[in-house]
């Protein structure tokens, strides 16, 4: 499905979807989060990367406050309107919302958000939904759902323990501080960081490197390691690592014959 503030542009195997709202700081809501569900699950076959940015001055400053308003957001849900129609309402709306940010992890390209300028709640969160991340300098990340009076909800919660560990993501979230880009480079938010400028060719760098190694090898690759985050049993680990090998191997030594 199209939307007004998601660009789409396919180069070849690559993907970019921008956050087109710049003079919005690229607010997200839920029409938005429902558009990047669909994106993620449609991928043609051939995409072999993702791209994720936001226009202008930020990647996403957050879900769009006017949400909460009586007045709301025009043409959007309306969250007084939700909350009124009880608590099993509330929950089916926000697991179909929190399929904008999870449906990237199941997808078979490796995303990649390329962050500058504000990634605040739910713009903290569709970073954290990529696989890879790279900011610039001018970078910050912050949690401030809980100075709303509520948590993050958007899938970002488990992606974050796993990266920064518990007592830092508590922190972080507790109290909403704003993280430099460099201090989550430090604590492994980030795989990199770089100058604003440089911004577009590191990314791309990241990219050239993912498409210089074999299709099948890195499709099989990322639900290989991300089942090893979500059930770090070790036999099971195994075993997946066994049934991703097999047609892999098969293919080298069928290709050497």
């Amino acid at each position: 499905m199209s939307h007004p503030h998601l660009l789409v542009e396919t180069d070849g195997p690559v993907r970019t979807l921008t956050l087109d709202q710049p003079e919005r700081r690229n607010a997200q809501t839920p029409s938005l989060w429902a558009a990047l569900a669909d994106e993620a699950r449609s991928l043609d076959d051939d995409i072999r990367v993702v791209v994720l940015k936001g226009a202008g001055a930020s990647f996403s400053a957050g879900i769009d406050t006017a949400m909460f308003s009586a007045e709301g957001v025009a043409g959007e849900e309306s969250m007084a309107e939700l909350v009124a129609r009880g608590e099993d309402v509330v929950d089916a709306a926000i697991a179909t919302y929190q399929e904008g940010f999870t449906a990237w992890a199941q997808c078979p390209a490796v995303v990649v958000a390329q962050v500058h300028g504000h990634a605040i709640g739910a713009g903290f969160q569709l970073a954290l939904a990529a696989d890879l991340r790279v900011a610039a300098l001018d970078a910050w990340f912050a949690m401030r759902e809980t100075g709303l009076g509520l948590v993050p909800d958007l899938g970002g919660t488990g992606p974050l323990v796993h990266l920064v560990g518990y007592a830092r993501a508590l922190e972080m979230c507790a109290t909403g501080r704003p993280v430099s880009a460099p201090e989550a480079h430090a604590m492994g938010l980030v795989n990199s960081i770089v100058p604003a400028a440089d911004l577009d060719a590191a990314t791309y760098s990241l990219v050239g490197g993912i498409l210089a190694a074999p299709d099948e090898a890195v499709r099989a690759l990322k639900p290989l390691l991300r089942a090893a985050v979500d059930d770090p049993s070790r036999k099971a680990q195994l075993a997946r690592e066994r049934r991703a090998q097999g047609p892999l191997l098969t293919a080298l030594v069928d290709g050497l014959g």
